[in-house]
């Protein structure tokens, strides 16, 4: 039988090994502490159901902060551990969801005090399609770093990037 002093190094020697795994020493992994998965952190994804509860840690011994009850808000992974992801929402609130919870599909929100411009082309000089609310929800197509495509309620269009919270400054994707 095992006596109490082993089992109690053996414990801390596993914790610690544990603990350098998971923050990337030794092998040459990445540095970036609480991370899974290949993908960059952060970036941008959105909710994948109309009621995401956001809890003050990872796991569900952890109490719930808030609820999400909008399926599709972006929301930006800023941190992984596991099967659950630390989000930053629009308003630079933080915590933890369950990945399933989670959906690579763009979409962003209309910022700023007054309402956007969305453009049939990614030009200025183009006819105007209509003109988005802050705080109007829109799914993201495509951006090429300064325009993105959009569409939301029937009207699709073009979009200064910087209007948008949901894509990174000069960020480019199809």
């Amino acid at each position: 039988m095992m006596s109490q002093k082993f089992s109690t190094a053996l414990f801390f020697f596993l914790f610690i090994t544990v603990l350098l795994t998971a923050n990337g020493a030794g092998a040459g992994q990445d540095d970036t502490p609480f991370r899974v998965t290949a993908y960059p952190l952060p970036r941008f994804v959105s909710l994948s159901s109309d009621e995401v509860f956001v809890r003050t840690g990872p796991g569900q011994r952890y109490p719930v902060r808030w609820a999400f009850k909008k399926d599709g808000l972006p929301v930006e992974i800023i941190l992984e551990y596991d099967i659950w992801r630390k989000i930053r929402d629009h308003d630079g609130e933080e915590g933890w969801v369950h990945k399933s919870l989670l959906s690579g599909r763009r979409t962003a929100l209309i910022t700023g005090e007054s309402p956007a411009s969305l453009y049939r082309k990614p030009d200025e000089n183009s006819r105007l399609s209509a003109r988005l609310e802050p705080g109007v929800l829109v799914s993201v197509k495509s951006c090429g770093g300064v325009w993105c495509n959009i569409n939301t309620m029937g009207y699709e269009g073009w979009a200064k990037q910087n209007v948008l919270w949901g894509v990174y400054e000069n960020e480019i994707f199809d």
